[in-house]
């Protein structure tokens, strides 16, 4: 079994994003210092790459269904994904998902849960980000987190993976005060990204693009008001479409997660155009932010 473990971690694909050593032969000092030099610049170049487009305000990740265990269908919405211009993908927390999606893509692989212990698998799979969250699931059987709790989880993934990129969705059934100054203890944790929801507690009254902008309300607000109150890049996610994507990065937030709008289409060629049209719609927003500003500053 110990040489199984040795043998895994000498492999070129072996991804060191784990904050802690695994189990393996007796290393000489001066080897030690110099792999420990390397893994650690090895981790913090994977988590610039993982956060360059959050800096650029304009990371787009694309959610398979964080209960969506199908691999046909998560091969689909990825490759969709990776067609349509995203910058990151999301997908249930499970080692088998993992190395199928990373066979298929180059993308940022982001997996979410509410068990730290469970995401350890995962990134030695080829993860490289994971997040705090997937709570639609609970909601549905009347349970909610409450700060303490989220705090909680936080501080025990930092633990088990002190080196991996973090994102911690701030739940929307806190008030808007609740949800700021829980975001701003995440940051003080030492969170990366903070994500933002709402779309399943918003019931619109009209259809079209009224109705998708009333969807998107919760989570915009969220967006809106968190990002003025945190340093580290916010996430809108939930509920959220091409219409509303840009509104998203307009409200302050450095990128936005679609899943419905993408992966409950049936057809390839559906789902690269959605992927796409959500990318172009980001691009947009951020040249017509960069025109506002440059406007403002000269006034």
């Amino acid at each position: 079994m110990q040489a199984s473990i040795s043998h895994s971690i000498l492999k070129p694909t072996h991804n060191p994003l784990l904050g802690h050593c695994l189990p393996s032969r007796p290393c000489l000092p001066l080897r030690k210092r110099a792999s420990s030099f390397t893994t650690r610049a090895l981790l913090s170049t994977t988590k610039e790459l993982v956060l360059k487009e959050f800096h650029e305000r304009k990371a787009l990740k694309i959610i398979s269904g964080l209960q969506n265990f199908d691999k046909e269908n998560v091969a689909s919405v990825v490759t969709a994904a990776d067609k349509g211009g995203a910058t990151h993908v999301d997908i249930a927390c499970d080692s088998e998902l993992v190395k199928l999606v990373v066979s298929l893509t180059s993308l940022p692989v982001c997996v979410s849960s509410v068990n730290p212990a469970a995401f350890v698998a995962a990134v030695r799979a080829g993860a490289v980000m994971v997040e705090i969250g997937n709570y639609d699931s609970f909601y549905e059987m009347g349970v909610v987190f409450s700060p303490e709790q989220i705090l909680s989880l936080t501080k025990e993934t930092k633990r088990i993976l002190p080196s991996v990129t973090l994102s911690v969705t701030v739940p929307h059934t806190l008030s808007l005060p609740d949800q700021v100054e829980l975001a701003e203890q995440l940051e003080l944790e030492g969170v990366d990204i903070i994500q933002t929801e709402g779309g399943k507690c918003s019931n619109p009254s009209k259809s079209g693009i009224l109705g998708l902008i009333e969807k998107a309300t919760p989570t915009l607000a969220a967006a809106y008001s968190i990002s003025r109150a945190v340093k580290i890049p916010v996430m809108c996610s939930s509920g959220l479409s091409a219409v509303t994507a840009p509104m998203a990065i307009t409200a302050g937030a450095a990128g936005v997660g679609v899943g419905s709008a993408v992966n409950k289409l049936n057809d390839m060629v559906a789902m690269v155009a959605e992927v796409r049209s959500i990318a172009d719609s980001l691009t947009s927003a951020e040249r017509c932010s960069a025109s506002v500003e440059e406007h403002t500053s000269k006034l």
